[in-house]
Formats: structure tokens, C-alpha cells, sequence
């Protein structure tokens, strides 16, 4: 299996065209067939208005299949607290996804360090 059950994701959307909406799911692995998973988390969805990402108040469930072409994916630590987890610019990093208790993921994505 290329991912199991337990493990935390940080899934990232591509965009298919210009404006569409950037959107990051964070969760874990609930279950897993292969690179199909049902995942259990939160969506963040990125504000033009703002410019920030915005973390959706309620947990989700959804299943992805991380093998597809249209995800980035990266494994985060087992210890991050996903109800704590926030977007932040850090100075000299950029976009960095953090529980502000230990777990940081840079997701500096979108251009030059900020």
C-alpha cells in the first residue's frame, strides 16, 4: 500500500484553469485501498478578498485518490493536531501550514518567499 490507515495528509487541489478556487484538504487516513483513501479533515479554500486561506469550521469526510494527476500530496507528522492547524506567512519561508505546537509544513506554492 502507498498510504495507510492513520497517517495525516496535506492535499493540495491544481487549479484547472486561471481563477479557479485553490483549495487544500488536511486530514487522516480513515481508510486505504491502495492510493484511495477516505480521509477525515478540513478544507481550506483561499480568499481573494483576503488573500488568505481560510479554514473551513466543520471536519469533512472525502475520498481522494492520490494517485491522480490533479493532487500534490504530502504526509505530515503523526503528532500534528489537525483541529489546531492554521495558515500563516512566515518571514524568510512564506505559506506555512502550522498547530503552532511543533508541526510546520512550508506550502509555499505560489511564488517567491514572502
Amino acid at each position: 500500500m502507498i498510504i495507510e490507515k492513520g497517517e495525516k495528509v496535506h492535499v493540495m487541489y491544481r487549479a484547472l484553469y486561471e481563477n479557479s478556487t485553490r483549495r487544500h484538504f488536511l486530514g487522516e487516513v480513515k481508510m486505504a485501498e491502495g492510493a484511495k483513501c477516505r480521509l477525515e479533515g478540513y478544507v481550506f479554500l483561499y480568499d481573494q478578498r483576503t488573500t488568505e486561506f481560510i479554514r473551513k469550521p466543520e471536519k469533512r469526510i472525502t475520498i481522494i485518490d492520490l494517485s491522480e494527476s490533479g493532487y500534490i500530496t504530502n504526509i505530515i507528522d503523526l503528532e500534528a493536531n489537525l483541529d489546531n492547524v492554521v495558515y500563516k506567512y512566515a518571514q524568510g519561508v512564506g505559506l506555512m501550514a502550522t498547530d503552532n505546537n511543533g508541526f510546520s509544513l512550508n506550502i509555499n506554492e505560489f511564488g517567491t518567499k514572502s
